[in-house]
C-alpha cells in the first residue's frame, strides 16, 4: 500500500505528543511491507527543535504553504490512502484538497477528538469544518466508545474508527536504573490539566517535603509556585523517556477535560509509561477501566490524601507488581504493531466500500441509460 501522510510533525516532539505517536504507528506500518510519504508544514517551532530530521521508514518533505502543497499532487493522486492528522495548520484547506485530488481512501485522523467536537461546537474551524467531516471515507478517533457514534450520526463520517495511541516496546523498555523521584508527570503544559496537576503531584510535594517530585514538559508559566522538592524539566527528548520513567517509583497521567469528558481517551503517555512497567497514577474517566485493571494495573486515587497515602504504603513490591502487570496488558493489546494492523484493516475496509458504492453508481447510471 502506498501511503501519504500529512499530519502536524513527525520530524519534532517539541511541545506536541502527535510525533511520537506518528513514529510508533508508521514505524510498524512500514515493516508491514507499505511505503510511506509524510508531508509536514515547515513551521520554525518545530524546525528549531528537530530530534528526527531523517525517519527510516518513511520519507519525509516540508512544504512550506499551500501553492508548495500543491507540488505533491501527483503523489497524493496515486496513493492508495491519504491521511490528514488533527491540528495541521490550514487543515480545513489541506483537507479540500486531498478530498479534490486523491484517487484512494481519504482518512482524517484525530489525534484530539473531544478538543476536536468542542472546537466544532463553538464554530471553531481551525483545522477541521463540519462540511469537510463527510468527504472523508474514514474518521480514526483517538477517542473509542460512545463519541464514534455521534461523528457518524452527527457528523456523517461514513466510518469512524477507534485508533487509538500506542507504544514501541522497543523504544520503551523496563530499565534498571536507580529511583531519582518518588512521584513524576511527563507533560506539555495545559491549563485544564493545571488543577489536576496541582491536586495529585504539587500539593502532595508540599505536604511530602522529604520525598522527590519532577515535572517534564515546556510551556510552564513562570509564574507557577513550584515546591522546593519538584525538579523542573522543560523539554524531555523521547529518547530520554523510558530512563526518565524508570528513574520513578510512580509516575501521573493526566488527562485534558474534554477527554475526561468523553471517556475512552488514553494518552500515548499512559501506553509509554505503563510500557516501561511503572505504576501509573492517573486521574479517573469512562473506558479506562477497559484498557487498565485499577489497583491491579493502575492507581485511580481520589485526590490529594490518596496520592499521599499510596506513597507512603505502596511497598516497592507491590509497585513493581502493578508497574509489570501494566506492561503485560500494553503487549497484549496496545503497541505500535497491533495499531499498524489495525490501521491496515481500516483503510482495506475503506477502500472494499469505496469500490462498492463507485460499483453501485455505475450500475444505477447503466439502468438509467438504459
Amino acid at each position: 500500500m502506498k501511503l501519504v501522510v500529512l499530519g502536524l510533525s513527525l520530524s519534532s516532539s517539541w511541545g506536541n505528543g502527535h510525533a511520537t505517536t506518528y513514529r510508533a504507528l508508521l514505524r510498524e506500518f512500514a515493516a508491514r511491507g507499505h511505503d510511506i510519504l509524510f508531508l509536514e508544514r515547515d513551521v520554525p517551532w518545530y524546525a528549531s527543535h528537530r530530534d528526527l530530521a531523517e525517519p527510516d521508514f518513511a520519507r519525509l518533505q516540508f512544504y512550506s504553504d499551500l501553492d508548495e502543497l500543491a507540488s505533491w499532487r501527483g503523489e497524493i493522486a496515486e496513493a492508495d490512502a491519504v491521511i490528514v492528522g488533527s491540528y495541521v495548520p490550514e487543515g480545513v484547506a489541506v483537507g479540500r484538497f486531498v478530498q479534490g485530488a486523491a484517487h484512494g481512501v481519504t482518512a482524517f485522523y484525530d489525534i484530539d477528538t473531544p478538543v476536536t467536537l468542542a472546537k466544532l461546537e463553538r464554530g471553531d474551524f481551525e483545522y477541521l469544518s463540519p462540511e469537510i467531516i463527510p468527504g472523508y471515507d474514514l474518521y480514526l478517533s483517538f477517542t473509542g466508545g460512545p463519541t464514534l457514534r455521534t461523528l457518524e450520526s452527527r457528523h456523517g463520517s461514513p466510518a469512524a474508527r477507534a485508533l487509538y495511541c500506542s507504544v514501541d516496546p522497543e523504544a520503551y523498555p523496563p530499565m534498571d536504573v536507580p529511583k531519582r523521584w518518588d512521584l513524576t508527570y511527563l507533560g506539555t503544559y495545559s491549563p485544564d490539566r493545571q488543577p489536576t496537576l496541582e491536586r495529585l503531584l504539587i500539593e502532595p510535594a508540599r505536604r511530602l517535603p522529604e520525598r522527590r517530585f519532577a515535572v517534564a514538559g515546556p510551556q510552564y508559566p513562570a509564574d507557577i509556585d513550584w515546591p522546593t522538592n519538584v525538579e523542573r524539566i522543560d523539554h524531555l527528548p523521547p529518547a530520554q523517556h523510558a530512563e526518565f520513567y524508570a528513574a520513578s517509583r510512580f509516575t501521573l497521567n493526566v488527562t485534558r477535560a474534554n477527554m475526561i469528558a468523553a471517556g475512552w481517551s488514553p494518552s500515548v503517555r499512559l501506553f509509554e509509561a505503563a510500557a516501561c512497567a511503572i505504576p501509573v497514577i492517573s486521574d479517573r474517566w469512562e473506558g479506562l477501566d477497559t484498557l487498565f485493571a485499577p489497583d491491579a494495573e493502575i492507581l485511580l486515587p481520589s485526590g490529594t490524601d490518596a496520592v499521599i497515602g499510596a506513597l507512603r504504603t505502596t511497598t516497592d513490591e507491590q509497585a513493581q507488581r502493578i508497574g509489570r502487570a501494566a506492561r503485560s496488558s500494553v503487549l497484549q493489546a496496545h503497541t505500535a504493531a497491533h495499531r499498524a494492523g489495525e490501521l491496515e484493516t481500516y483503510l482495506r475496509e475503506a477502500a472494499q466500500n469505496r469500490s462498492l458504492s463507485a460499483a453501485k453508481t455505475e450500475t444505477h447510471i447503466r439502468s438509467d441509460v438504459q
